[in-house]
């Protein structure tokens, strides 16, 4: 049976985030955990996952679980399969409940979605950054507008509710084109949207090119046009602007990141990824380089906190 707390959202965790790092390409911004064109490490990377959940040692109720990366859609059925009878192995979610995937729109089909949906996936969130060819060939995205109205199409067929993530002041970028990236995905119907300033991380490509003087900064006064035109359109559309970054059509709201800023404890599994809360705190997989040499030598490719706060 699962285990029910009876501690306060706090301190037991009530929702879990769950780290898928492979993409099929690393974007020239991106600074997270990610491991591109490494297809032989993901079979590895599931069996040190499934052995990293075990360490719950006995089935958790949960509210949301977010399963994000990386890129979560650039597996395969089968392996989408296996990370999913893990999951259900060690979480039960209740009849109300929230279950986010990650995607990219050109790494979904119709088998993928129609399996998402079989497995219990309510919620698609889609990277979609922008809708101008040109300003995804700058941020290093491989997809095209024809892919995103796809990938959503998909996702509503199946009832999902449809997150749509969009990257505003990006190299090139316009307000002109940003009001019209707006539009464009108000004409999909999205039941939620979050809208994101673009960051120069350092160490990225992005960031060196723009360091090399290779790639110009949108100004800072047109960024801030470009936060503000995404609150009056979206707003005067009817969404409710309910976080610095985040829109929502009525009750689509995105719980599983009120949890986190709610100051909740939350399950974190995988690379990159780390939990909070009474006992059941951990690290994460290290990195994906380590899990084959760990395995060999029977270490384990985690570490826990099971006797204090994190």
């Amino acid at each position: 049976m699962p285990s029910e707390s009876t501690q306060p959202p706090w301190l037991e965790p009530r929702t879990a985030y769950v780290h898928i790092p492979f993409c099929a390409h690393q974007c020239g911004y991106c600074d997270f955990a990610v491991s591109a064109g490494d297809e032989s490490a993901i079979p590895l990377y599931l069996e040190a996952l499934a052995l990293e959940l075990a360490t719950l040692q006995s089935p958790r109720t949960i509210e949301t679980i977010f399963l994000g990366g990386g890129t979560p859609s650039h597996l395969n059925v089968e392996q989408l399969s296996q990370l999913f009878d893990s999951l259900d192995r060690w979480f039960k979610l209740p009849p109300v409940r929230e279950f986010s995937f990650e995607a990219n729109p050109d790494s979904l089909d119709a088998a993928k979605v129609e399996l998402l949906a079989a497995r219990g996936v309510t919620r698609l969130s889609l990277g979609v950054q922008s809708f101008h060819p040109e300003l995804l060939t700058a941020l290093e995205r491989r997809h095209t507008q024809a892919d995103i109205g796809r990938a959503v199409e998909l996702a509503k067929r199946q009832g999902m509710s449809v997150s749509l993530d969009l990257i505003f002041a990006a190299p090139g970028a316009t307000p002109t084109m940003w009001e019209a990236d707006l539009r464009s995905a108000l004409a999909l119907q999205p039941d939620h949207l979050s809208t994101y300033g673009l960051t120069y991380e350092k160490g990225t490509r992005l960031w060196k090119h723009r360091e090399r003087g290779l790639v110009p900064a949108v100004p800072e006064a047109d960024e801030l046009r470009m936060y503000e035109t995404a609150i009056d359109v979206l707003t005067a559309a009817g969404f409710e602007h309910y976080e610095v970054s985040n829109f929502a059509q009525p009750g689509h709201r995105c719980r599983h990141n009120e949890r986190y800023w709610a100051n909740h404890a939350y399950f974190g599994f995988g690379v990159g990824a780390r939990g909070r809360g009474l006992r059941v705190a951990r690290r994460g997989i290290l990195t994906i380089a380590t899990i084959g040499c760990r395995r060999r030598s029977n270490q384990p490719c985690f570490e826990s906190v099971r006797d204090g706060f994190v």
